[in-house]
This record gives structure tokens, C-alpha cells and sequence, in this order.
């Protein structure tokens, strides 16, 4: 590695920094464009956690909701447009990176109603109306890896519409969401359509997974279980990261490849430190390879700008011992196929919550605009 910033390191060791937040205060004070140019940032990230933060603090929407207030439009109405202007114009600030990248980095995500996620065919609807509404090559639809999520995962990737899967948290359904993803190329192939022109990435997710087993270690309170607190996280991780290596090295892969389809990259995703007692680096450092992607809080950016120690390769040949983590997880009646359920029910419950918040907030600033007026 060279006297590079932490942050140059990890783009040299072919990982890709993105970032999980997005504002219209970003774009336009140019602090995004700063991050581009300083700490790496090649893509960005939004969720409706996100969005939610974002329209409700501050004053940065009044002047749009005013506008759209005045046009008559409705809560959700509101909210469709300011959230795919600010993707719009992030795509914009990013079209340089997707054009010098063919298309692999300087992608901005947006995700479906989350209250959909159960919902395939209303899923396939929303996923095309954003698409097209955005209209920008380098946007990528998020859809969450629920059972009902995946039928709409292939049926878009068949419309040759790039998709940003979120919310994995199990090998298991890992692997159904690569079959998605090859099955959605196999179609769109069929349909016609540039296979090299439709990207993916798999959102995996990674501190939630040692918060809930921590828990659970912490409650069986033995020096056996205290001392796999914090490694089920990167763990799972890195065996989500031999089965992408195990199922993009198929001949199933090979004849899409050839056909000009790029794989569906593993994104790591959740990966702000939530237990001060862990290196705040720690889903960063040791999820390093080439080929995948980060997505980070700032405050993770900025530890791992400051001190990150990157060492190179930390993904490759670590499965063993991957393994060995969540075995002894189980002997000590830690379910995986609990815990990992449990986190895709909570971490669709929240998205859900956050959205009917921002609705709440947004139908309250409309009537406000209104009166106003």
C-alpha cells in the first residue's frame, strides 16, 4: 500500500466507497462533491430512513413543498418528487465517475415504497415509475430481498432496469437473490436488451447482525459466550462473500458473461460500529476485496479517513474461520435462522416507520404551505 489516505488505499485495493446518505444540503452546499473529491465517494446510498431525516430537519424543502403546496399536490405526490429530484441531480454529480467507470461506480440508489415489500406486482409498478421518473442511466432501484421481492428483483432486471437489492441478511437468501439477479439477466437477454448495460449490487447487511447476537451472548453471559461478541457480523459477511464467489464462477455465470452481463457486486451495507467498544473501522478494515462495494454513515467515512488501517485482501481465505464463528454460535443456542429472520422483519418495520413518519411530516408542512398562502 502507498502513503495514500485510508480511503485512497481502499479504492487502490478495488473496493468501492459509497455513500449512505443523501440531502438536498449535500448537493447543494457541494459538501458531496467535497467527499467525491477528498474521501473517495464514488456512489451514493439513500433509504426511506434516510430520506425521512433529511426532509424533516431543517428548512433545505420548505421552498419546494411551498411550490408543489400551491400546485395541489398530494402527501405522497410531495414526496415522490423531491426525493427523485434529489436522486436526479445526485446522478448528475456523479455522471462523470459512471462514464469513466463504464457504468460500475457513480450509481445513486433510490428504494420503492417500503411498504410494498410484500407486494411483488406493486413492487415491478414502482420500480418502473421511478425508473423512468428519475431517467438518468446511473440510478439503481432498490427493492428489498423479501420472498415477494425477489419475483420483482428478475422481472425488472428483465426490463433492463439496474437494481440495488437490499436488506440481506441470511446466506440462504443471499443465494436465492443471485439466482434473482442471473435469472433477470437471463430474461432481459431474451427481451433484447444490452446486458452490459444493467448493474447490480447485493446490500448485505453487517452491524445489526452482531447487535442482535450480541444480545443474546450477553444474556447467556458465559466466557465462552462473551468471547464471540462482535465476530458474527464480519463472519457472515465474509461467507455471504464465498458464496458470491462460488455462484459468479458457474456455467451459468460464464455463458451471461459472455453475453456481456457484469456480476452483481456485494454491497456491505449497516456498517456504522453501534458498540463503542469496537473499532470504528471494524466493517470497513475487514471487509476488503477487490470488487465489492461499501456503503457508510459519514461518521464511518471520517474514522475511516482518519485512521483506517487497510491491509489489503481481508475477504479472500478467511471462510474457515467464518465458519467457525457461527458453528460455535450455534452450540451455544444462538440461531442463525432466528436472529436473521428476526432482522429482516425489524429492518423492514423500520423503513415502514420512518416512511409513515416522513408522510405525517410532509402532510403537515403541505397544510402549513397551505394556510400560508
Amino acid at each position: 500500500m502507498t502513503n495514500a489516505t485510508p480511503t485512497a488505499q481502499l479504492s487502490e485495493a478495488g473496493l468501492s466507497i459509497w455513500l449512505d446518505d443523501l440531502s438536498r444540503e449535500r448537493l447543494d452546499s457541494g459538501s458531496l462533491q467535497k467527499l467525491i473529491e477528498q474521501k473517495n465517494v464514488v456512489g451514493v446510498t439513500t433509504n426511506p430512513s434516510i430520506f425521512q431525516a433529511a426532509i424533516t430537519s431543517g428548512t433545505d424543502y420548505d421552498a419546494k413543498i411551498a411550490e408543489l403546496s400551491a400546485k395541489g399536490a398530494g402527501v405522497e405526490e410531495t414526496i415522490f418528487e423531491i426525493t427523485t429530484t434529489d436522486v436526479a441531480d445526485a446522478c448528475d454529480l456523479f455522471a462523470p465517475i459512471a462514464a469513466a467507470t463504464n457504468g460500475v461506480d457513480g450509481r445513486v440508489s433510490i428504494e420503492v415504497d417500503p411498504r410494498l415489500a410484500w407486494d411483488t406486482a406493486g413492487t415491478i409498478a414502482e420500480a418502473k415509475n421511478l425508473y423512468k421518473k428519475v431517467d438518468k442511466e446511473n440510478v439503481l432501484i432498490k427493492i428489498p430481498a423479501t420472498l415477494e421481492g425477489l419475483d420483482a428483483i428478475t422481472a425488472v432486471l428483465a426490463e433492463g432496469i439496474s437494481v440495488n437489492v437490499t436488506l440481506i441478511f441470511s446466506l440462504e437468501r443471499y443465494r436465492a437473490v443471485i439466482n434473482a439477479f442471473q435469472s433477470g439477466l437471463e430474461q432481459a437477454r431474451e427481451n433484447g436488451h444490452d446486458l452490459s448495460k444493467i448493474h447490480s449490487v447485493a446490500s448485505f447487511f453487517v452491524s445489526r447482525v452482531d447487535t442482535e447476537i450480541d444480545k443474546r451472548l450477553d444474556a447467556i453471559g458465559t466466557p465462552a459466550a462473551k468471547a464471540l461478541k462482535g465476530k458474527a457480523g464480519v463472519a457472515n459477511a465474509r461467507l455471504a462473500y464465498q458464496v458470491y464467489e462460488k455462484l459468479f464462477s458457474t456455467e451459468r455465470w460464464a455463458v451471461l458473461a459472455e453475453a456481456g452481463a457484469r456480476p452483481q457486486r456485494p454491497l456491505w451495507a449497516s456498517t456504522g460500529v453501534k458498540d463503542p467498544a469496537y473499532p470504528d473501522t471494524l466493517y470497513v478494515t475487514e471487509l476488503v476485496a477487490a470488487g465489492v462495494v461499501n456503503t457508510m454513515p459519514e461518521k464511518t467515512l471520517d474514522a475511516t479517513f482518519d485512521h483506517g488501517v487497510v491491509t489489503g485482501d481481508t475477504l479472500t481465505g478467511t471462510y474457515s474461520e467464518a465458519n467457525t464463528v457461527l458453528t460455535a454460535l450455534e452450540h451455544l443456542g444462538v440461531s442463525y435462522n432466528n436472529v436473521v429472520a428476526l432482522l429482516e422483519s425489524e429492518g423492514l418495520e423500520k423503513f415502514v416507520a420512518s416512511w409513515k413518519e416522513l408522510l405525517a411530516d410532509v402532510e403537515g408542512a403541505l397544510a402549513a404551505a397551505r394556510k400560508a398562502s
